[in-house]
């Protein structure tokens, strides 16, 4: 069977899974806001779904987006989800000859995007106490020279959830500037973070920024995100789009919706997300060998290292499975620590979290005892 298929079928079967509680994948499992609903039903019941969206999205939602980034000046093209915004970026500056300079780990989709398009990915290691888990500005002028068509920053970065600082943001986009490259901030967990700062603020025409809508809003299934940069750059990445007819217009509308109540939402999914995350720490601290290294996450999830306890993440992954609930293992990351770590999501009804806690000794005692462990993704 090919991996492509395998792997579909991998996450049908999750998916298909009476009751799945999602701890994994990032996503936003608290019941959406009544006006997000609302604006949905009512696109559908107005049939707006019979007919193309405008190809760089709503005018209404464009402005919206950049208002809520703060990046007057800016533009936003609307995606099919983020992961189709990040690869328009790198349709548009890698090719072959160039490198691609991002962290281990990272997000693996742009780094896969990179490579198709023929440029080198070079990798900085950053999963070390030595240098705080991030990337400083030093190893990454060591990593860049004439060749480099992009540095793409996960910031928050998944898995870990640290957050970089304006001064490091500034840093990094100078580094840029002296190189040529393109600084590519992929800003999915801003909404998670405090005190998190824009790359477009310090680079405005050397900059751009990633967003989606999956995250804080919960509209993963739906497929929206975004690209904000500068004109100039925004119609490079527009030309090398692939979905030139526009993004789902019922998702956009829910997207307006969302961002209309941002503030309220957010308020309420971060009180559950904190107190989540202090389930899972008070509840792996009771577990020997268990340790959270970041702490508290920047993201909406955490990193559990499971290699202290002498578990394998694939067998905690797999000992959840079995109790209908789906974890992350590190090497979806990365492959140089993905042995270390598992990962799991926070943005979820605290009654998951309750269950996942409960469990979590039993699943620790499972784990040691499975060695046939099938593919995971």
């Amino acid at each position: 069977m090919s991996s492509a298929r395998q792997r579909n079928r991998y996450f049908d079967a999750l998916s298909t899974t009476p009751g799945l509680m999602w701890l994994g994948q990032n996503t936003n499992h608290i019941p959406a806001h009544p006006a997000v609903k609302a604006a949905m039903i009512a696109a559908i019941e107005a049939g707006e779904f019979n007919a193309y969206a405008p190809p760089l999205g709503f005018e209404a939602l464009r402005s919206a987006i950049v208002a809520d980034l703060g990046t007057p000046g800016a533009e936003a093209l609307v995606t099919e989800g983020g992961v189709s915004a990040l690869a328009m970026v790198c349709r548009a500056y890698c090719k072959p000859g160039t490198t691609f300079v991002t962290t281990d780990p990272t997000w693996k989709w742009p780094c896969l995007f990179a490579r198709q398009a023929g440029a080198l990915v070079i990798e900085i290691p950053i999963y070390d106490t030595a240098c705080h888990y991030r990337l400083t500005p030093e190893a990454l002028k060591a990593a860049v020279d004439e060749r480099t068509a992009v540095i793409y920053l996960v910031d928050p970065n998944n898995p870990l959830g640290i957050r970089y600082t304006r001064e490091e943001i500034e840093a990094f986009a100078a580094i840029a500037r002296d190189c040529g490259a393109l600084l590519v901030h992929d800003c999915t967990y801003r909404d998670f973070a405090d005190g998190h700062y824009p790359a477009l603020h310090a680079a405005p025409e050397g900059a751009v920024v990633s967003l989606s809508f999956s995250k804080w809003l919960g509209l993963a299934g739906l497929r929206i995100g975004a690209l904000v940069a500068c004109p100039k750059i925004l119609d490079r990445c527009a030309e090398a789009a692939t979905s030139v007819l526009g993004a789902s217009v019922i998702a956009q509308r829910a997207a307006q919706a969302g961002l209309q109540v941002k503030p309220e939402w957010m308020a309420e999914v971060r009180r559950i997300d904190r107190a989540n995350k202090a389930k899972i720490k008070d509840a792996a601290s009771r577990i020997e060998g268990l340790a959270l290294p970041i702490y508290p996450s920047h993201g909406n999830f955490l990193v559990v290292e499971t290699i202290g306890a002498g578990i394998k993440p694939e067998a905690l992954v797999e000992a959840a499975r079995r109790e209908n609930m789906m974890i992350r293992q590190g090497t979806y990351h990365t492959e140089r620590f993905g042995d270390r770590f598992v990962k799991v999501s926070t943005s979820v009804p605290e009654a998951w979290v309750d269950t996942f806690c409960d469990r979590l000794p039993a699943l620790v005692a499972q784990a040691r005892t499975l060695n046939d462990i099938g593919a995971q993704f």
